[in-house]
């Protein structure tokens, strides 16, 4: 185990360490200080893994939330946007105070770990325990193996610590000294970090100035009271190596959420490197009903703990569907319409994106205006113990999509049903062309099928969505999009039929599931494949043409 230097420090404050592509596309590192001062020339904070983009945004928003007061109104914050400015002074003054809280290397208290945390036996540390490990058993860079492993400079030790903090896998821990729920030296999963279990979603401006902002969700009727216990984890006494009471540790809001401490860690190394960390078991966070606190997530209702609790509704995180592109589950993403009367939504979107479509419908942010939701999470394996897979997607859409009762909004969601109803009749032609040859009758060509549809369809609909406008009219939209959608289904449609040989072309009978005799062919599938096409897209058929289908 490395000794650690207290001769020299490393402070997130002044020394570089988060990874940024500027506008001119050159990637380089700033300080957090220069994260906010060159925020106007800054594309977007840059990370090796989308997940640690999304865990500094946040580190980055709570020291800008502090440092305007909320912002304390919804006129406070259009100030801010009206003019495309952070407060640098108050930024400056507030990152001056807290100075000596964020350096990594500190003897006393070192951003975001305990000092002098060490376990009954003082074991060596490697930094295969800081590093995420993505997919499973493997890491993530190749470049990991050997001397990688052995030191990394503190500037990507600093990443990977904010990282741990919101992503690390459940499961035991080292058993830290001073923490009563330690036993036989092992520390027992209280589940993984603080943003394990989120589907998150920030908005992506076209700066980072705007990107700021537009996560800069003020008090006010989205979000719960100010509460004068929520502050970020480096205003509060160091913490020890025992989870902190329930009573003090919150969450009160999201100055709290945003810098919680899921772990308790220590860095070994110094400023020449960090060799090793020891990670113990932090405090636990129970998201169940924090909508109203947590801003960057979407919701949905828990019916097993509905049940178990006897009350509705109850909501918990939803992470995102990794199988599927964003776009295919745009309806999850987007604000929900009004529900009926008293039955409570089934789903919630992300505070974040409420909060613009209310600047929208209140003429705050242009009707023109593109931004990029941008959706972040992670799956895991193995009781939560390995991260599987991360999870990293965005669009480009126009504003009036977020707001509930726009047509165009109408318009993006039954774009996404008529993709998935056109894919389903090529999924029927894949199935029908494998038992026209005497195939097996399995999923197996119809899922190849449908993924190389939606591989091509998902440039198309991203360019699509991207062109729509408060100037667009909505049928005329709904009608080219469907005509986009004909034309690449069909095209792998004649492919297959083309590449299904003549054995297809002869075809054979088979008995359906009511014992009725049913001849299967190439030329019968296409046929089948047509009539299916046109019911998934109506509105590429002429009135002619949908009289001469076939039943």
């Amino acid at each position: 185990m490395a000794a650690r230097s207290n001769s020299q420090g490393f402070t997130l404050i002044d020394d570089a360490w988060i990874p940024v592509l500027d506008l001119e596309g050159r990637h380089r590192e700033v300080s957090l200080r220069g994260l906010f001062e060159q925020a106007d020339e800054i594309r977007m904070i840059a990370c090796e893994l989308p997940t640690q983009t999304f865990a500094i945004l946040r580190l980055a928003l709570a020291v800008l939330h502090r440092s305007a007061d909320g912002p304390p109104s919804e006129a406070s914050w259009r100030a801010l946007w009206r003019g495309r400015r952070l407060p640098l002074s108050d930024l400056a003054d507030y990152l001056d105070e807290f100075r000596d809280r964020f350096d990594l290397l500190h003897p006393r208290h070192p951003f975001y770990q305990v000092a002098g945390l060490r376990a009954e036996k003082d074991n060596a540390y490697g930094l295969e325990r800081l590093i995420a490990d993505v997919p499973n058993g493997m890491p993530f860079l190749t470049s990991r193996a050997g001397p990688g492993m052995e030191s990394i400079p503190p500037a990507e030790a600093a990443r990977w610590l904010v990282h741990c903090q919101a992503y690390d896998p459940a499961g035991i821990k080292t058993g830290a000294l001073g923490d009563p729920r330690v036993k036989k030296g092992k520390g027992y999963s209280i589940g993984v970090g603080a943003l394990g279990n989120l589907g998150g979603v920030y908005l992506d401006g076209a700066t980072l100035l705007e990107t700021l902002l537009l996560n800069l969700v003020p008090i006010g009727p989205l979000r719960q009271p100010a509460d004068e216990r929520d502050v970020p984890v480096w205003e509060r006494e160091p913490q020890s190596a025992a989870e902190e009471p329930g009573a003090t540790r919150g969450p009160y809001g999201l100055l709290s959420l945003y810098t919680w401490q899921s772990r308790r860690i220590r860095l070994f190394g110094d400023a020449g490197g960090i060799t090793g960390a020891m990670i113990a078991i932090g405090d636990r966070l129970d998201r169940q009903d924090r909508q109203l606190l947590e801003p960057m997530s979407v919701w949905g209702r828990s019916a097993p703990r509905e049940r178990e609790q006897k009350r509705v509704p109850i909501y918990l995180p939803r992470p995102h569907d990794h199988t599927r592109a964003l776009w295919r589950g745009l309806q999850t993403l987007l604000p929900p319409p009004v529900p009926a009367a008293s039955e409570p939504p089934q789903r919630l979107s992300a505070t974040v994106l409420q909060w613009l479509a209310r600047l929208t419908r209140d003429g705050v942010v242009s009707r023109d205006f593109q931004v990029r939701p941008h959706a972040v999470s992670v799956a895991y394996g193995t009781q939560q113990a390995v991260i599987d897979e991360v999870f990293s997607d965005s669009l480009t859409m126009n504003v009036l999509l977020l707001v509930e009762d726009s047509a165009l909004r109408a318009t993006a969601i039954d774009a996404t049903g008529d993709a998935e109803s056109a894919v389903r009749a090529l999924r029927g032609l894949a199935t029908n062309l494998v038992r026209a040859a005497g195939g097996p009758d399995d999923n197996g060509a119809a899922d190849r099928a449908a993924e190389r549809a939606y591989a091509v369809l998902d440039q198309v609909f991203r360019n699509w969505l991207a062109g729509l406008g408060p100037d667009s009219d909505p049928t005329a939209e709904r009608a080219d999009w469907q005509q986009r959608v004909w034309r690449a289904v069909d095209l792998i449609g004649r492919e297959l039929v083309e590449a299904a040989g003549p054995v297809a072309w002869v075809g054979r009978t088979k008995l359906d599931r009511n014992g009725r005799e049913i001849h299967y062919s190439s030329y019968q599938a296409e046929t089948w494949f047509r009539r299916d096409l046109a019911k998934a897209l109506p509105m590429t058929i002429t009135t002619d043409q949908k009289q001469e289908m076939p039943a």
